[in-house]
């Protein structure tokens, strides 16, 4: 048993209806490599098993403190239940990418089950009429909570499950998930007002740190920075999602990057968004006369963190120069001119980092 930080305690505190706080991601297998051709879901279900002691998020639940008057902690699930985890779909004929998305967009509609395992993996058969997609392909669409992972640590996740080369490593003998003991909720409130008595200091300060680290992972913080201007996106949101993907060639974005000597291909990245969201606003008559602002979450995870699950991130408040018409000039400008100006200078250095 485990606490979380308050870091990932946040995230936890964060999560409402209209507010699900999981990360997620599309992937698209061929299986015409595989033995016979095919990949069984059976087979997706004994390949996760025997990757699984990688990872122990994996097989982790919360253990919350009554009143939320501690961070909660990590706990082996003792009843856990792998295909309550995988779950097995098929997009209805003719199976496009339109259906996938609309797939895909539900299911990130739902909020994970906070009583297990805060992830989901959905095998998604029926990707036929999928342009670029070999017949027979599936998907592999997952959900997990921000909790559990930063962006660097559920990449090291997702690695877990996957070999790049055709021989599989050899199997892990020991498995880790031992039966442990859930605490009761006096024993969570017990240990609670030790630790608030013995250590107030730290106890407050992890309090402000959650709190300070929400506001700015949600774009709210604004005392610093120049206030963004409002558009249709400046409102309350849904439950509701909606997905869609567009396919950009990495020769091609290396070829954009470089025509800005010394911008990245993150650079090339946001300034094609900018231009995508600049069109968006000007075909809705709505393009505001000030730039746009996004917030960029920024790891801060050392080489002495690397393979350890939870968050090590920041936030950077981007300038996006959505009154720029020419494209190249707009790549200069998110080179140039990265963080909004106002900004900290915690954000500058994040960047430069």
């Amino acid at each position: 048993m485990r606490q979380l930080s308050g870091t990932d305690a946040s995230f936890v505190y964060l999560e409402g209806p209209r507010v699900p706080m999981h990360i997620g991601s599309i992937a698209i297998y061929d299986p015409s490599t595989a033995p016979d051709g095919k990949v069984t879901f059976k087979g997706i279900l004994d390949h996760i098993t025997g990757r699984m002691p990688l990872v122990p998020s994996y097989r982790e639940k919360l253990a919350r403190v009554p009143f939320d008057l501690d961070h909660p902690y990590w706990v082996n699930d003792n009843d856990f239940d792998l295909e309550f985890h995988v779950r097995h779909i098929a997009l209805p004929k003719p199976g496009d990418w339109r259906q996938l998305c609309i797939q895909a967009a539900r299911l990130h509609a739902r909020a994970l089950d906070l009583d297990r395992p805060l992830w989901e993996f959905y095998v998604i058969e029926g990707l036929d009429n999928v342009e670029g997609v070999p017949p027979g392909s599936f998907a592999l669409l997952s959900k997990v909570h921000h909790a559990a992972i930063d962006g660097v640590s559920g990449a090291e996740m997702t690695a877990a499950i996957h070999d790049i080369t055709p021989e599989p490593p050899e199997p892990v003998d020991e498995d880790p998930f031992a039966t442990e003991r859930v605490p009761s909720s006096f024993e969570l409130l017990t240990r609670a007002s030790i630790n608030n008595a013995t250590q107030p200091v730290r106890f407050a300060r992890l309090v402000r740190s959650a709190a300070r680290t929400s506001l700015r992972n949600l774009g709210a913080l604004r005392s610093a920075v120049s206030p963004a201007p409002r558009t249709r996106f400046s409102s309350v949101i849904t439950a509701h999602r909606v997905v869609d993907g567009s396919v950009f060639d990495l020769g091609e974005m290396k070829e954009i990057k470089s025509s800005v000597p010394g911008a990245t291909i993150n650079d090339a990245v946001v300034a094609v968004v900018t231009g995508a969201l600049r069109r968006y606003l000007m075909d809705k008559d709505e393009l505001p006369d000030t730039p746009m602002v996004a917030m960029a979450p920024i790891s801060v995870r050392t080489t002495d963190e690397s393979g350890t699950m939870g968050n090590r991130v920041t936030a950077m408040m981007v300038s996006l120069p959505t009154t720029i018409a020419d494209p190249l000039e707009r790549l200069k400008t998110v080179y140039e001119h990265p963080v909004v100006e106002g900004a900290d200078e915690r954000d500058r250095r994040s960047h430069t980092q």
